[in-house]
């Protein structure tokens, strides 16, 4: 269908606003996209219609295809054409940031949300990891267990209860499997032959050092002291006591410089620690289920040498406090010390398969006189004081563990002591020019030395020295403490109270010096004062101690009349007094006078009840 020339414009001007329209949205803005466009949507209304080639790049003209003439330029269409471009570009580039802006949000919601994805995915990782680890030891640990008890089970229907005990004391780990570690003991014991220990030296042997000839003299303790632990009581069998049994003498020269003052301590009455303690508070006891001891290194080798010659398994280091020793120079000259010394050690005496049994002496102590540089000891002697009616404590294990049941009981050793037989002597001889000689005379008699006389230029007496290492063993003993009888003497004297115990502690060390008389008695002691006719005052006190006391050690305050006033139990007051601080009872315990430390108060109110009770006679 043909149409008119001003039918075709007519529709020109009414498809243009349709053509601007649909091409607002374009995102391209050349002006030939434009005229395609323009071209495409005339062509689209009216076939007929073209656009001149010319038009392509010069203001768009309408032909008719029955003209023969050029319809005039239209230039209105030519400016809005460049209207239309500017606004689409403008456009384009506005869609352009919102959608560079749209994309940056959803990069970063999805990188937040991979984020928080993997994190979840790592924790359920680790949640499960853990858990199944757990489960794991668990499991393990079961099984171990369950395999443990199967072996202790077909151990007991194997061995029976005798044998397993034996087999127990073996197994140190409890793994109910014997290596050959463990059974080292039941090898030396049929062999005989015990791998010597390895000793750590502080110093090396001079090779042409002087010699010391020691002897051990030993006497058995007497088994009639024991208190309660003989044959038949308290289920106790011959094996349990069978090392003590058996110890009927000493077992078979070193250098003696372990016993030479450090060079601070070089004074009159110095002390200082040859064998420090290693127990505090905090580490607490060493454990009771051992046989061998450590092997000694330093200066506690020849505290070790000394001692194994009464018995091959000595320990050093005691258990329990006050642990370790100390010396104290007695006496100075001009190239000799008289050192005194005082030991605290104890020996193991059982082997498996019988229990441990733990012989404890109350001490041993003496003297060594030897030159400034230790080449020459002139005298030495250790032993184990019998002064005393009992002096030896003695523990022994029902079972091969540290929770296994204990026993104990205290006895008298008669004799306990290591003498040397003379001076040290030169191991080569020289004659004054310095030529070695025989050792021997020509009758095959060994030489005689004679050895000048020493002359002390300073000296403190035995008494003295001896009280000056009790109290570095028990600081508590700076307060005096008299023997039982004389104790009530100076008490009545001295219009005083009588106190019986120990604590080391100095407001407790003060109250008593202020306060009361000090002493402290053994039940056997008490029991022979009893039982003494000559001197009925004295049964009378002892009589009253004993009616008050209970095992193992009652603390009393009494008159000098031996009226105990107050009492308390060590038990009870251990037992009272271990109870953390923030348990503790305002109304039992007073820290008004500044005592931080609950034995301490508990002491403290234990000695002022008692002067409170005897306020009557104190005042008369």
């Amino acid at each position: 269908m043909g149409l008119g020339k001003h039918q075709s414009f007519d529709l020109l001007l009414l498809t243009l606003p349709v053509i601007l329209g649909a091409t607002s949205y374009c995102t391209w803005s050349t002006p030939a996209f434009l005229e395609k466009v323009l071209y495409y949507q005339l062509y689209t209304v009216c076939p007929d219609f073209q656009i001149n080639k010319s038009g392509l790049h010069n203001p768009m003209c309408i032909i008719s295809p029955d003209a023969e003439q050029h319809w005039s330029c239209l230039p209105h269409v030519e400016e809005n054409t460049k209207d239309m471009t500017t606004d689409l570009r403008k456009r384009k580039k506005d869609t352009d940031l919102n959608n560079v802006a749209h994309k940056e949000t959803l990069d970063k919601e999805k990188v937040q949300k991979e984020k928080s994805s993997s994190f979840c995915l790592k924790c359920f990782r680790w949640t499960m990891i853990l858990v199944l680890l757990v489960a794991s030891v668990i499991g393990v640990r079961l099984y171990r267990d369950n395999e443990l008890v199967k072996r202790q089970e077909a151990g007991l229907r194997t061995l029976g209860i005798e044998g397993l005990l034996l087999f127990s004391s073996l197994d140190a780990d409890k793994d109910m499997f014997i290596s050959p570690e463990e059974f080292r003991p039941i090898a030396e014991k049929f062999t005989g032959i015990s791998p010597a220990f390895d000793y750590e030296e502080e110093d090396n042997l001079d090779p042409n050092g002087e010699t010391l000839t020691v002897a051990a003299q030993f006497q058995p303790l007497l088994m009639e002291t024991m208190t309660k632990s003989k044959d038949g009581f308290l289920g106790i069998t011959n094996s349990a006591l069978s090392g003590l049994r058996n110890w009927t003498s000493p077992a078979v020269p070193t250098t003696f410089k372990a016993f030479l003052p450090p060079k601070n301590k070089v004074d009159l009455g110095d002390l200082w620690w040859i064998i420090p303690s290693e127990l505090n508070i905090f580490t607490g006891y060493l454990p009771n289920n051992r046989i061998y001891p450590p092997p000694p290194k330093g200066k506690e080798v020849l505290i070790h040498k000394l001692l194994s010659m009464f018995h091959p398994r000595p320990f050093i280091k005691t258990r329990f406090a006050p642990q370790g020793s100390v010396a104290c120079i007695r006496a100075v000259s001009d190239f000799y010390y008289d050192i005194a010394f005082r030991i605290h050690a104890e020996f193991q005496l059982n082997e498996p398969p019988n229990f441990p049994f733990w012989f404890s002496p109350g001490q041993f102590t003496g003297h060594v006189v030897l030159s400034k540089d230790a080449s020459h000891v002139r005298y030495f002697k250790l032993f184990v004081p019998n002064n005393r009616t009992l002096n030896v404590d003695m523990e022994w294990l029902y079972g091969a563990s540290e929770s296994s049941n204990m026993e104990v009981d205290i006895g008298y050793l008669p004799q306990m002591e290591l003498q040397c037989l003379g001076p040290s002597i030169p191991t080569v001889v020289y004659d004054e020019n310095g030529n070695v000689i025989d050792s021997q005379t020509s009758d095959g008699e060994p030489l005689e030395f004679v050895f000048e006389e020493i002359t002390w230029e300073s000296e403190i007496s035995w008494e003295d020295v001896s009280k000056k290492l009790e109290v570095t063993m028990y600081p508590f003993k700076k307060v005096s403490y008299f023997p039982f009888t004389e104790a009530f003497d100076r008490a009545l004297a001295e219009k005083k109270l009588v106190h019986s115990t120990v604590l080391e502690s100095l407001p407790v060390l003060a109250l008593l010096n202020e306060s009361f008389i000090s002493s402290w008695s053994l039940v056997k002691e008490l029991e022979e004062l009893q039982g003494n006719k000559e001197n009925n005052s004295y049964a009378t006190l002892a009589s009253l101690h004993l009616e008050k006391y209970n095992f193992p050690v009652e603390m009393m305050i009494c008159l000098p009349n031996g009226t105990v006033v107050h009492h308390i139990n060590a038990n009870y007051f251990l037992d009272i007094t271990s109870v953390k601080p923030e348990e503790v009872d305002s109304s039992l315990f007073s820290f008004a006078d500044g005592l931080e430390d609950v034995s301490t108060s508990t002491y403290v109110k234990f000695l002022k009840e008692g002067l409170e009770k005897s306020r009557s006679y104190l005042e008369s």
